[in-house]
């Protein structure tokens, strides 16, 4: 199993779970984290470190939620690791628990 970035990270982009992660399986998009399943190793330091409560265990994702496991596979192609913490955008705090924020992912 490995764990998923859902929608809460969404212009969130928190980078604690960085920090923790051992095997440098987050990558970074514009607005957005992932993680990338086969590196992932299940230890679950990122979960517990992430402010926005965005990441989840494969096999217990919330509801609706299921296709950020596509969504984390397929962007961990394309986005560079990130093995850095770097600052959160400073409306961060403002998106935090906002719903559907699914329409301002930026995939580019």
């Amino acid at each position: 199993m490995a764990f998923v970035v859902t929608e809460n990270c969404i212009n969130c982009k928190y980078t604690d779970c960085v920090a923790v992660c051992p095997v440098d399986a987050f990558h970074e998009g514009p607005n957005f984290l992932v993680i990338n399943a086969d590196v992932c190793i299940d230890c679950d330091l990122c979960a517990a470190e992430c402010p926005a409560q965005a990441i989840f265990q494969e096999d217990a994702l919330p509801e609706g939620m299921q296709h950020y496991r596509e969504l984390n596979h397929n962007l961990a192609q394309v986005w560079p690791v990130i093995t850095q913490v770097i600052a959160a955008p400073a409306d961060a705090d403002q998106w935090d628990g906002v719903a559907d924020k699914e329409i301002y992912l930026i995939i580019e």
